[in-house]
């Protein structure tokens, strides 16, 4: 009866595609719109490294932010306020003509819309901790990384072809501002959850925040979480270096432009979608390193196809699907590891972590693709990469199992 409660009480997990768009409409616009029309305004790559970099910089770091949003205001009032800062922060980055000139201001607007998205998705994560209810973790996961993924693909296919084909140019960033500023409507349907960490004291709710942390290390659900998110299982690295090595398949300008943004987009969030519902039909944790396996494979089959365009365009499609899976089963797996409770902070640490392994995966991948190895190694250059990024990720789940099994006898059954 009480399971039945909860659900009943649950938000939609469709809703949570609604709520994390803000998130991924800032960083796309960035990294796509903002960046392109800055390299017709001849400003240097140099200094749109700069920018891109000011843009993820409160991202990397917001988990720190997590402690505030759990001990202060409430979820809705946090995301209300951060979701309205993002639009009109990105509105009046539009407005300022792309120019030398205008640099500095634009990197500290961009910084600041930013910062503005982080406390948006932190307060987004806590909502979805606890208003989704224990048999719809996964689609959850699913569909909240879908609203990321989708928020990307507005934020800069969508303002970039906005910004070439009206003649104002401000329009563009006026028009993401204010889907930014609508997705508060979501808030309608969402429901509020109780903050039992909370106490009279400030101090003391940061002190519960502090130990619901450690509760979560010290459980075995939430070690192997903090373990898996450590190790490149379902990393996707590959899609940091698809259009960067497009020249091996003798793919075209249009061919990767087309399958590395508008399609791609649409494609993972449709994986996301099913990835997440199957999910919720199997244990998360062993979803997410199947899909990693999977993941593995279709880079394995890439490696010895032949390299012609379609084949480039066949296999970044399935990749990116998979990928998708991949997604949501980490957003699942993190989300049966924090429970609730602090949500904000757990979720966020996580977070945090899983960008390691992408890093890292990227560079083996990008070394890979350049080392010139020793005779009795039959593969090199892109064939070499497409092993790594198969192998690795398989490495990490043999890994994470014989981690699961040593320190098993250490803890006592989570149910």
């Amino acid at each position: 009866m009480a399971e039945r409660a909860t659900s009943q009480r649950s938000t939609h997990p469709v809703l949570f595609l609604i709520l994390f768009l803000p998130m991924g409409i800032s960083n796309g616009y960035v990294v796509v719109t903002l960046a392109y029309l800055l390299s017709q305004a001849h400003i240097a790559v140099g200094e749109l490294a700069t920018l891109a970099a000011l843009s993820l910089l409160p991202q990397t770091f917001k988990f720190l932010g997590g402690p505030i949003v759990d001990t202060t205001l409430n979820n809705k009032i946090w995301y209300a306020l951060s979701a309205t800062a993002t639009g009109l922060l990105m509105t009046a980055t539009a407005v300022i003509p792309a120019t030398r000139s205008n640099m500095m201001l634009i990197d500290v607007l961009v910084f600041a819309f930013s910062t503005a998205s982080a406390f948006n998705a932190l307060a987004a994560d806590s909502l979805m901790a606890h208003a989704t209810a224990p048999e719809e973790k996964g689609r959850a996961g699913g569909w909240s990384q879908a609203g990321n993924l989708g928020g990307s693909g507005l934020g800069g296919g969508g303002a970039l072809w906005l910004a070439q084909n009206v003649a104002a140019g401000w329009v563009a960033g006026a028009a993401i501002g204010a889907v930014c500023i609508l997705s508060c409507l979501a808030l309608l349907f969402a429901r509020e959850p109780e903050a039992e960490h909370r106490v009279e004291h400030f101090l003391g709710s940061l002190w519960n925040v502090a130990k619901d942390v450690w509760e979560l290390i010290c459980s075995r659900r939430g070690l192997l979480a903090v373990v898996a998110m450590s190790l490149p299982i379902a990393a996707g690295a590959m899609s940091n270096l698809w259009s960067a090595v497009a020249g091996d398949w003798h793919a075209s300008a249009n061919a990767v432009a087309l399958v590395n943004g508008a399609l791609n987009g649409v494609v993972s969030m449709v994986g996301c979608i099913i990835g997440g519902w199957i999910c919720d039909k199997m244990s998360r944790m062993v979803a997410f390193n199947l899909f990693s396996l999977v993941l593995s494979a279709s880079a394995l089959v890439m490696a010895f196809a032949p390299r012609t365009q379609d084949m480039y365009v066949a296999f970044v499609l399935i990749y990116s699907f998979i990928n998708g899976f991949g997604f949501a089963a980490w957003g699942a797996v993190v989300l049966e590891a924090i429970g609730k409770g602090a949500a904000a902070t757990k979720y966020n640490i996580l977070a945090s972590l899983a960008n390691w392994p992408i890093i890292y995966l990227t560079k083996i991948d990008g070394w890979a693709r350049t080392w010139q190895p020793p005779a009795w190694i039959p593969w090199h250059g892109s064939t070499l990469m497409l092993v790594a990024e198969a192998v690795v990720p398989v490495a990490g789940t043999l890994v994470l199992v014989l981690f699961a099994l040593v320190t098993k006898p250490l803890y006592r059954s989570s149910r």
